[in-house]
């Protein structure tokens, strides 16, 4: 990147938005200097300055949420910078996905990816913050056994549902195994980015 086209403000500060590189969910705004765009591009994670400890600072050095900078590029005007990134748990300091989670506006898409994410999230929260009856944190305190037999029950369910008539109940029974699935991989620790990691390599061939 050639720092020497960027337009930074007169307290030598620059805005960069933090983008999700799978979902393309806008994480979070901060602020880069020189040295931490240059530390950024060293590490491959991001680093930002911070305006009001006046110093330089990396995601998640002790949170554990990191950052793993996929890409950088800035806008055409030269005065912002965007980072896509994989990002390891929460964005904000809140606890949230993403610092943008006071909405004003949200009209419903048919992101299905999107939706897959979010159920995901929202699972973790369960397992982290427990709610009094609620059905993911029973099949997180049975444990794993409990957690397959859900997941083949549900998958019989779809194979049932897949011989009879219409499309209404695969529609529900699939959805059923879809949030078991989920269950099972926060259980095991696999993430949503790992699956669509071994997607695009098995279908970019």
């Amino acid at each position: 990147m050639d720092l020497s086209k960027l337009k930074f403000d007169d307290k030598g500060l620059i805005p960069a938005i933090v983008q999700d590189v799978y979902t393309n969910e806008v994480l979070m705004l901060a602020y880069m200097n020189g040295q931490s765009i240059e530390k950024t591009l060293e590490t491959k994670t991001t680093w930002f300055f911070s305006r009001s400890r006046n110093e330089l600072w990396n995601k998640g050095a002790t949170s554990g949420n990191t950052q793993q900078v996929v890409s950088m590029s800035y806008d055409c005007d030269a005065d912002t910078i965007l980072l896509k990134v994989i990002q390891k748990g929460n964005a904000c300091h809140t606890g949230e996905r993403s610092c943008f989670f006071n909405s004003v506006f949200n009209e419903p898409t048919d992101d299905f990816s999107g939706i897959i994410y979010k159920i995901y999230n929202r699972v973790v929260d369960r397992r982290d913050n427990p709610k009094e009856g609620s059905y993911t944190n029973y099949l997180f305190d049975k444990g794993i056994d409990k957690i397959l037999k859900k997941v083949g029950e549900e998958t019989a369910e779809v194979i049932i549902a897949s011989k009879n008539e219409g499309k209404d109940e695969l529609i529900y029974e699939s959805c059923d195994l879809i949030y078991h699935m989920i269950v099972l991989l926060i259980e095991k620790g696999v993430s949503i980015d790992e699956l669509k990691k071994e997607l695009n390599e098995r279908y970019s061939k």
